[in-house]
Order: structure tokens, then sequence, then C-alpha cells
């Protein structure tokens, strides 16, 4: 998948006339070892500093939001504060969703696509092409419900 990845990124790049900078690599480098956490863009930039001193926070924005535009990074917002960012597989044909919880701010993926048949439905009674879905789960993880059983 990663090969696949940075092959997509560099044709959607050059078909932006732009280039697959050393910056935008280590960037992207960065966003793929964290393949399960949903980084910030001062986390993204921290990380990117540790492998390049001449990548700045600006760049890291610039960055993710090019990444952003070109469909291979996906920007959330988990109602923090601060814009999140992870890869996206360019096979996968929707994005997964998140069970949030409201004690520590864990945030779990949830691989299970079980909104087809409903998106199916939305779309054709109003006559509307639905791309994607974003679907968010507010509650308590495992770890917090111990916790508050305790206390």
């Amino acid at each position: 998948m990663v090969r696949e990845i940075y092959q997509v990124v560099e044709k959607r790049l050059k078909d932006k006339a732009l280039r697959f900078t050393s910056q935008r690599r280590i960037i992207l480098e960065i966003l793929l070892a964290a393949k399960d956490q949903h980084l910030t863009v001062e986390e993204v930039y921290l990380k990117a500093k540790e492998m390049s001193s001449d990548i700045g926070i600006a760049t890291a924005y610039r960055t993710l939001e090019l990444f952003t535009e070109i469909g291979i990074v996906h920007k959330s917002d988990f109602g923090d504060g601060a814009a999140r960012y992870e890869v996206v597989s360019p096979k996968e044909k929707h994005y997964h969703h998140h069970l949030i919880c409201l004690k520590c701010g864990q945030i779990i993926e949830f691989n299970d696509d079980l909104l087809e048949d409903l998106e199916e439905e939305i779309g054709r009674k109003s006559n509307f092409k639905i791309k994607d879905h974003d679907l968010r789960f507010y509650g308590y993880c495992e770890s917090c419900q111990d916790e508050m059983r305790k206390e």
C-alpha cells in the first residue's frame, strides 16, 4: 500500500504541475508511520523538524492542505479545536468512521461501513449523488468506563 500511495501522490502532484519535494516526502512518511493516529499540524511539524531542519510550520500547513486537496489525506475536526490529518488509501471506497471518547479524547477507528444501503436510499430519494460520508460516535472508551465504575 505504501508504494501505491507514493505513486498516487507523484501522479496527482505531476497533474497539478507540482514536484514531490523532499519536504512533501518527509510529511507523507510521517503520516504513513502514524497510520492509526490522527495527527495535528503541530504534531506533524514537530516530527518533520526532527527529520529536517529546513521544514517550517507553514510548509507543514501547506503540504497537509495540498495532500487533502489531491485526496491522499483526510482532514477531520473532532470538536477539540484542532484539525487532524491521516492518509487515505486510494482503494478505499469510503472513509472509515470514528469513536471518540468524551473523557480522555481517544479516537478509535471503526472500519465497518454499515451505511451503504442508507446512502443509496438517500441518494435515490433526494436525487443527490453522494460521494462519501463521515460518521462519528461520541461516548466512553473501555478504560474510561472502568475508571467511572470505580469512582
